[in-house]
């Protein structure tokens, strides 16, 4: 016993630098990547607005659809959402009582109240796609698109819904920053007060300007952030429910969609298509394969050929079943998805191109010997051939002499 030796105890600086239990590292990591994450995307929401072109491509395209779809059914008006209409207001009051919905239509049965409506709709939806005003043409569009929606509910179809949903949300963006005239308000007032020293302003004006430019940035974030959400839920929700049924499955899904007289603008353009029974199954299960794939292929390049295969489906569904409305409110909600470089660039392809048609346009001109007079210099003028000395005499004998010998040559 007396020979047995006591096992030495760690010191306090070795028991320092003993790395920690394995446990206790993994919670740190993940608690780590977890602040780290949130950091990101505290970040990416309240840092800058984003996707400030792909939101102002979104109020010009529903801002012009909206119009020309008011203009289009300009004739028809009154027995759509007029007092001539056969769903009357009072109709309407009835089912408003019941869903909560509500219309400026009907707050007044006259014809010139409802004609006073109908033409400052068509004022708003074209004063919100050029983007004048646009925090204030973004709520009263809003307003427009829902009394034009719940005056006549059941003559709508996905295409107004989806137009509804995303005038909406257009409300919460900062959708007048790009191509508007806002924009260009904004680009002059800066040009003019470039030079102009700006004045010391005090601590809570600074403050309250730094908490509504955030307020706005994460509005702007949130809304898009929604409409991309809408679109994703939308195709995929519409994928999974084609997966469903038999005829997709089998693929003759589109040949029965194809022989509804319904939706047969051309129906001997559709019949044609129809011949083709390979083709259209293979469109069916190409049309079942994209919505269901395309809220996964958003964050990498894939997403430009499905994005370009859908818009090729969404032109054969506005040619051949004849929805051209809800055809483009799908077109210009895809492009939420493209990046702003995307849409940086396309002045700079236009211009490009202008350039070389105006170089192609040059180089068409008329040659040499196809009869234009060439310009001439003035004598004496800078660069002409043709110069004469000033003050110098004009010898003319020369020129006599060698005419005359010529002539007495000829005799």
């Amino acid at each position: 016993m007396g020979n047995e030796q006591r096992p030495s105890l760690p010191s306090p600086a070795a028991r320092r630098d003993r790395p920690a239990d394995h446990g206790t590292g993994a919670v740190g990591t993940a608690r780590r990547w977890l602040l780290d994450r949130a950091g990101a995307l505290w970040t990416l929401l309240t840092g800058r607005p984003v996707s400030l072109y792909a939101a102002s491509v979104l109020r010009i395209g529903y801002g012009f659809l909206y119009l020309v779809f008011l203009l289009r059914e300009f004739p028809h008006r009154d027995e759509i959402w007029g007092p001539g209409s056969p769903w009357t207001p009072a109709l309407a009051e009835q089912l408003f009582r019941q869903t909560g919905w509500n219309s400026i239509l009907t707050l007044s049965d006259s014809r010139a109240y409802f004609e006073l409506c109908y033409v400052l709709a068509l004022v708003t939806s074209a004063l919100f796609m050029l983007g004048w005003r646009t925090r204030a043409m973004s709520a009263l569009f809003a307003v427009v698109v829902a009394s034009f929606h719940a005056r006549s509910i059941f003559m709508t179809d996905g295409g107004d819904n989806l137009v509804l949903l995303m005038a909406l949300y257009l409300v919460l963006t900062a959708c007048g920053r790009r191509w508007s005239l806002d924009a260009r308000r904004a680009r002059l007032r800066a040009a003019r007060e470039g030079d102009t020293p700006q004045p010391v302003s005090s601590v809570l004006p600074e403050q309250f300007h730094r908490a509504r430019t955030t307020l706005v940035t994460v509005m702007h974030n949130c809304g898009l952030f929604v409409i991309a959400a809408q679109v994703c839920f939308l195709y995929g929700s519409a994928g999974l429910y084609k997966v469903q049924g038999p005829t997709w499955g089998g693929g003759t899904a589109l040949h029965y969609a194809l022989n509804l007289e319904l939706f047969q603008p051309w129906p001997a353009f559709s019949h044609l298509v129809d011949d083709y029974t390979i083709l259209i199954a293979i469109a069916g299960y190409m049309t079942v394969l994209l919505q269901v794939a395309f809220p996964f292929v958003l964050f990498g390049r894939l997403k430009y050929p499905v994005l370009a295969l859908l818009l090729s489906m969404h032109i054969g569904i506005a040619v051949l079943l004849g929805l051209p409305l809800f055809s483009g409110a799908m077109i210009i909600a895809d492009a939420v998805f493209l990046p702003d470089r995307f849409y940086a660039f396309l002045p700079q392809l236009w211009r490009r191109a202008a350039r070389r048609a105006g170089m192609r346009r040059r180089a068409a001109g008329p040659g040499p010997g196809s009869g234009s007079v060439p310009s001439q210099g003035r004598p004496g003028a800078s660069g002409s051939k043709y110069r004469t000395t000033r003050g110098a005499p004009k010898d003319t004998t020369v020129a006599t002499g060698l005419a005359s010998d010529q002539y007495r040559t000829h005799r």
